[in-house]
């Protein structure tokens, strides 16, 4: 073990490091604050997991929030230990928990217990806090411990979006909310579950803001460059055969920004009104040809 943590310190990108550790404090700080002032005076949890376990806890047992969040934290950590990267996810994670799960205590004398007796605004507001919190702390490469763990190994393997893995693993514990706290707690912690995942996910894939776009054509060249011409984009080609009709085809792929969209479909039905056109969207593009034109684009 000695031996490991020898040669971690050694391969260490310090700077990269020192960036990572001041996210996971911001993204700690932030959760500290959603707990403190929204979700625990209201009795609202932004999941089932661990803190939703904590904060029911505590109306029976008056034990800190964040103490109770630590003890329950433990099999987590030793989960994530063997999934999530062994010693590098452990000291980041264990940062993240001691900060995270001490500062509840810690801080719960010094930030108001609540600014708002609305339900909705401390769900929503819990939630967005939280969510941005736990996203900034997923991008330094780290968790939040507790059911964050079981989400990051099943977003990981599946690929499925964070608020629908919260949804997944959080759902059943917010049945017993309801029933502690009453329904319409439980209603609201629903509602700040699925804000906080949307937050999550913003800050861990970014805006969709790029479009991705495949056109099948029997003009390639000329779509290409018209395409070129108006929106200044990179185009890439192979060659494809219809199953159906046996016939060959160009692709062209692309991406474009969003307000870009109708341009593009304009200059394909233009050039090649029978193409074929297909629009996804990204999150990011990097990389490529993306410059403006001066040509009007109509």
């Amino acid at each position: 073990m000695i031996k490991k943590l020898k040669t971690l310190i050694s391969n260490a990108d310090w700077r990269s490091i020192l960036k990572d550790y001041l996210m996971l404090t911001i993204g700690a700080f932030l959760l500290i604050v959603s707990i403190d002032i929204f979700f625990a005076p209201s009795n609202i949890s932004p999941g089932g997991g661990v803190t939703g376990s904590a904060i029911i806890l505590n109306k029976f047992t008056n034990w800190p929030i964040g103490l109770l969040m630590l003890l329950l934290n433990i099999p987590m950590l030793i989960l994530g230990f063997y999934r999530l990267g062994r010693f590098n996810f452990l000291i980041r994670t264990l940062y993240v928990v001691l900060l995270y799960n001490l500062g509840v205590d810690f801080l719960a004398d010094w930030l108001p217990a609540g600014i708002t007796d609305d339900l909705l605004l401390n769900a929503l507001y819990g939630g967005v806090l939280g969510g941005t919190g736990t996203g900034i702390i997923y991008r330094a490469r780290s968790t939040t411990a507790g059911l964050g763990i079981v989400t990051r190994v099943l977003q990981l393997k599946t690929g499925v979006p964070i608020s629908q893995m919260y949804i997944l693993t959080d759902g059943v514990l917010l049945m017993v909310i309801g029933m502690v706290f009453g329904w319409d707690r439980a209603l609201y912690s629903l509602m700040s579950l699925f804000v906080f995942g949307l937050a999550a996910d913003y800050v861990l894939e970014g805006p969709s803001v790029v479009r991705t776009t495949f056109i099948v054509t029997n003009s390639a060249d000329a779509v290409a460059q018209g395409l070129l011409n108006r929106l200044g984009v990179g185009v890439t080609a192979w060659s494809a055969k219809g199953m159906f009709t046996k016939a060959t085809h160009e692709i062209l792929f692309c991406t474009v920004i969003r307000s870009d969209v109708n341009t593009l479909k304009a200059v394909v039905s233009e050039i090649d009104p029978h193409a074929f056109l297909v629009i996804g969207q990204g999150h990011q593009a990097i990389g490529g040809v993306l410059r403006q034109t001066s040509v009007d684009e109509g």
